[in-house]
């Protein structure tokens, strides 16, 4: 069966028409072939470029949040800082009301 296709082949092969019909066909195949290799080429960029863009975003969102997180912690080093340092005064205002104001042998305080 091989040797009749070969046969035929190199039959075919022979006649000018023949020949100008398959290199033809070949040529519109090979030029398909480098058109699609080029469009998947194209369509891989597109692809990494969207991965890249998404990576960026990523990242920014990370270091964002992770920055934020930081930032609360400071804030809430920083409130306690100012709640024990107004507890602190108000018990010292506290303490300074208390005290009388004017000397004990005073004339209005007898």
């Amino acid at each position: 069966m091989w040797g009749q296709l070969r046969g035929l082949a190199e039959k075919a092969a022979k006649e000018a028409k023949v020949r100008k019909g398959l290199v033809s066909i070949l040529a519109v195949v090979l030029i398909l072939q480098v058109y699609f290799v080029r469009e998947l080429l194209a369509a891989e960029a597109l692809f990494i470029l969207l991965f890249a863009v998404l990576l960026v975003m990523t990242g920014i969102f990370y270091v964002l949040g992770t920055v934020g997180e930081r930032a609360i912690d400071i804030g809430e080093a920083g409130a306690r800082v100012i709640a024990h340092s107004t507890k602190r005064g108000y018990g010292l205002v506290e303490e300074i009301s208390k005290k009388s104001l004017r000397h004990p042998h005073s004339e209005s305080a007898q």
